[in-house]
């Protein structure tokens, strides 16, 4: 999925503070410890409710986390396991285990990434460095579980625990838990075959990171067949520090072969393998499997090739025989949500935007509708959980304004008006405990740092888990008193539909002076930049540099209604821009804005929008930094381009037009940063190289910015993240305010 980088500039906020504060410079920006505090990623309630665990930074290294717990009855938090006792940190990771990483968009260079419980709460299995080591929660002890060359990766612990799997070279492994020999489920993976994996464009655009599935008996066990062997081979240069290499990447671009997905259910007694029936048409997706309550059938959404319908597949896990019970259909296009929730009375909980927005439905076992949960003008943003005692299902939303979000829960049984769970005023990302509705949530607001705290059922918080209270001792604290408030706001877009914007004014900020301002923007389909939420502190540099920074969520982007946000279906790079320049003659209207001195800055789809700013006719934009940008959008993957664009020889118009090369006679010289990490396996440095070319063809004088051995997400790092900072800061000083 076309993402903002890790890196990307996000608004910073006025607090009261001391009396005097301190100039912010990108340096203590990319220091240690964070500024933004301590912060609990990855929180999981214990399945018997006892305890909260969470992944935290070290405070000498923000970007190696160990992992904490904290007891629901009180007392600090402790650290259960340090990831520096298990591990150097100085293993090279596997080809395979940064891939995965980079499309978890998991920033940790180090120490635990990821956990997970078993749901008897015995258990909690870390992967670290490519191994796996055991967790004994009643006795705290830590035991290895592998040491072995190869990587295993996407390990769990079995839902009884009985057993940790994983994958290692491309097959399908189990373990006993107490100690034992492994077994191999599947010998056969190697080359373009692998078992019991996600496929890159799994990963990438269907948000499914995993490709096996334990019933919850744990007698069975279904996992994927995947076979890439007609999927195309795109060489690409991984260019480091020191050299570069070619790696022949598996990469399917759009109108091109995907990759062919098969799904097996084996049964762990007799050994048994069953192949589920996905239908004749291989060319498909995997959305999403499940297993219901009773672990005797397994649901399957399939996923066409157009991705304009949707199937339910249910199978019978003994026989392997399937019929589809529900097929869910859009004209334009559907995206895949995790909302599908299998209730103990077999019938189940799903969401779509049949009516406009999405929505929450209860469909008997059968596939036939019960009754549609949630209604109103607003869409659901996540099903969280379902508390099957008092029948309601919680779920967050942006009911009121979609640049707020809050938790609320609704009954199932008898639909009703919602009940909000969390106070309004910012933003919540939660974690439903599986039974009893109780949830870990994290808040925050231009005032507030994340806070995460334990919640029980009826939204009253039991304990802080990290307060991080923005307070003297705070990391952020000498530099909060001169931070000025985010200014919300919407404009109209011609055609009348609403948009809204979000400003960022100075620090020491004159309202009869007249600054440059810079866009900073995204627009792809779903992003979501305008909220009130607390950001990374990076941005207060330009506001200390003099800038104003505008943000505008145009039409395509998330948490608006299924018209709103299919706005580009087969014409990226139209009315998104459109809208964007509308919010730009808004911005230069301003009184305290100098017009002439316009800047634009995005990353990755966000810096295919500078690139078609920076080349719109009249456009009023002095300067761009375009980051990681596609600028040919069949040189992108299948599923992304496709579910937006359709194939290229199915859209020739569409695709001609939003390539950057025909546009670029109408870039004023000097006006352009290309910036993009040399190892980018997402947007292909090929993107950016073919515009270069062009570019010097042309004799179009533009600057360039490349990161050896970075990713997609270029900058993530301390030093290269100061860098990319730096670079732009250097590249607007100088074209904003005269230099250049």
């Amino acid at each position: 999925m076309i993402r903002p980088s890790l890196s990307a500039l996000a608004a910073v906020l006025a607090l009261s503070s001391p009396a005097m504060a301190e100039k912010l410079t990108p340096e203590r920006i990319f220091a240690d410890p964070g500024l933004s505090g301590p912060t609990a990623k990855g929180v999981a309630l214990s399945p018997d409710g006892k305890r909260v665990t969470y992944l935290k930074g070290k405070p000498e290294a923000a970007n190696v986390q160990d992992l904490w717990a904290a007891d629901v009855k009180g007392g600090e938090p402790y650290r259960l396991i340090d990831s520096a006792a298990l591990s150097s940190g100085t293993k090279e990771l596997s080809e395979a285990e940064k891939a995965r990483r980079e499309r978890a968009r998991v920033a940790a260079t180090r120490g635990i990434v990821e956990y997970s419980w078993d749901k008897q709460g015995r258990f909690i299995l870390v992967p670290l460095d490519g191994d796996l080591y055991l967790d004994s929660v009643a006795d705290g002890k830590v035991t290895r579980l592998t040491e072995t060359p190869g990587d295993e990766v996407d390990a769990k612990v079995s839902p009884k625990g009985g057993y940790v799997s994983y994958v290692r070279d491309q097959n399908l492994y189990i373990k006993p838990a107490t100690g034992g020999a492994e077994t191999a489920l599947t010998t056969d993976g190697k080359d373009a075959l692998s078992f019991g994996t996600a496929e890159f464009i799994a990963q990438e655009e269907l948000d499914r990171f995993t490709g096996y599935w334990w019933s919850p008996d744990e007698a069975r066990i279904v996992y994927t067949r995947v076979d890439e062997s007609g999927v195309d081979i795109v060489p690409r240069a991984d260019i480091g520090p020191s050299g570069a290499t070619i790696v022949n990447q598996r990469y399917p671009r759009a109108g091109r072969p995907n990759a062919v997905v098969e799904l097996f259910v084996r049964d762990l007694t007799s050994g048994e393998v069953r192949k589920l029936d996905l239908g004749a048409n291989k060319d498909i997706y995997l959305a999403r499997v499940d297993w219901s309550a009773d672990g005797k059938t397994v649901y399957v959404q399939r996923l066409s090739r157009d991705q304009k319908t949707l199937d339910l597949i249910a199978f019978d896990a003994a026989t392997a025989k399937g019929r589809v019970i529900l097929t869910q259909t859009d004209p334009h296009y559907i995206e895949v949500a995790d909302d599908f929730h299998p209730l103990k009375d077999g019938s189940f909980l799903w969401s779509s935007e049949q009516d406009g927005d999405r929505h929450l439905y209860r469909y008997a076992a059968d596939g036939k509708l019960i009754a549609q949960i949630t209604k109103g003008d607003w869409p659901v943003s996540a099903l969280e959980g379902v508390d099957e005692a008092r029948k309601v299902a919680l779920f967050t939303a942006a009911m009121d304004t979609p640049i707020e979000r809050r938790l609320y829960e609704v009954s199932y049984a008898k639909p009703g008006k919602p009940k909000a769970l969390t106070a309004a005023g910012g933003w919540w990302k939660v974690k439903v405990a599986p039974n009893g509705g109780a949830f870990a949530g994290t808040y925050d607001d231009p005032k507030t740092p994340p806070q995460t705290a334990l919640y029980s059922a009826d939204g009253k918080r039991v304990r802080w888990i990290e307060e991080n209270k923005l307070a003297e001792g705070h990391p952020y604290w000498p530099y909060a008193s001169t931070l000025p408030v985010p200014e919300f706001g919407t404009l109209k877009a011609p055609d009348g539909e609403t948009l809204h914007y979000e400003i960022l004014k100075p620090t020491d900020f004159d309202p009869a002076k007249k600054y440059p301002a810079i866009v900073s923007v995204y627009g792809g389909p779903h992003a979501q930049r305008v909220m009130k939420g607390w950001h990374s502190p990076s941005e207060r540099t330009y506001l200390e540099a003099g800038y104003v920074i505008f943000k505008l969520d145009n039409r395509g982007s998330g948490n608006r209604s299924a018209k709103f946000m299919r706005a580009l279906d087969r014409r990226m790079g139209t009315v998104e821009v459109e809208d964007q320049l509308q919010g730009a003659k808004f911005l230069a209207g301003l009184p305290y804005v100098d017009p002439d001195k316009l800047g634009v800055m995005g990353w990755s789809y966000g810096g295919f929008m500078t690139l078609m700013l920076m080349t719109a006719e009249n456009t009023p934009f002095k300067a761009g930094a375009a980051g990681a940008p596609p600028t040919e959008w069949s040189l992108y993957d299948t599923a992304y381009t496709e579910r937006y664009m359709g194939k290229p020889d199915e859209n020739k118009a569409g695709y001609a037009y939003a390539d950057i090369n025909t546009r670029l006679d109408k870039l004023k010289p000097g006006s352009l940063l290309l910036l993009h990490g040399m190892a980018d396996d997402n947007v292909i440095l090929e993107n950016s190289t073919r515009v270069m070319a062009a570019l010097q063809k042309k004799a179009i004088p533009f600057e360039m910015a490349l990161y050896p051995g970075e990713r997609h997400s270029a900058g993530s790092g301390k030093s290269k993240g100061l860098s990319v900072l730096k670079t732009h800061l250097d590249f607007f000083d100088r074209k904003l305010k005269g230099g250049q």
